[in-house]
């Protein structure tokens, strides 16, 4: 497992990484945490999509002693040419987490928060093919790829708070209207909320991670 470069958690699903549901493979959701996170914040998240395997690393940047995916010059403001090396390499890892543990590389599903969510972004903009879909939780656009990909049969769902101020209302719409121009399926949930997490976030990825895995 010599390429697996991240620290990370896999958990196999309930019928193991190889074994198979009425609607095909057994998904894999890829847990990307915020800032300051580690690769245990989101595991409890892994239920929402019961019986998937769960595959969580820990961003290998750090700001003041929190881990990130990628460097910032300041709030909202991302290095990106930092973004686009990072991407990469959570790309190569997914590709190599599969490989070492046996689960399907075609039903993989990234659920991120924040700088999770980004990043997750920045894989599905940069890396067609690597993502099946992505719950992007708290997430705004990361980069604007010139040309755009095509993202035919990639799905996200987008759930951001109205109240939050780090991501406005606005940028939150332009995240929606890039994945959208690139071909995927958007579905935007607006919480009453500002950056944290509520029980609605939960419902409305729970709800979506089932549904996609149905099709």
């Amino acid at each position: 497992m010599a390429d697996l470069n991240f620290v990370h958690v896999y958990k196999p699903g309930s019928t193991g990484s190889r074994g198979s549901t009425g609607s095909g493979s057994t998904p894999t959701l890829l847990l990307l945490h915020g800032t300051g996170g580690d690769e245990n914040d989101m595991l409890p998240l892994g239920g929402l999509m019961p019986g998937a395997n769960l595959l969580s690393p820990r961003g290998q940047v750090l700001e003041r002693g929190m881990p990130r995916f990628f460097r910032r010059l300041a709030e909202g403001v991302f290095d990106v040419e930092d973004l686009k090396q990072r991407a990469a390499d959570l790309a190569a890892f997914v590709t190599a987490a599969a490989d070492a543990y046996g689960f399907d590389r075609s039903h993989v599903y990234a659920m991120g928060f924040s700088n999770g969510a980004n990043i997750a972004s920045g894989v599905a903009l940069l890396h067609p093919g690597v993502l099946r879909g992505a719950v992007l939780l708290r997430g705004m656009v990361p980069l604007v790829p010139d040309p755009l990909p095509v993202l035919t049969g990639f799905h996200a769902l987008i759930s951001n708070g109205r109240m939050d101020p780090t991501v406005s209302p606005e940028e939150t719409e332009r995240l929606a209207a890039l994945l959208q121009r690139a071909g995927a399926d958007v579905e935007l949930h607006w919480q009453p909320a500002d950056h944290q997490l509520m029980p609605t976030d939960f419902n409305a990825a729970r709800t979506w991670l089932a549904a996609v895995r149905a099709k």
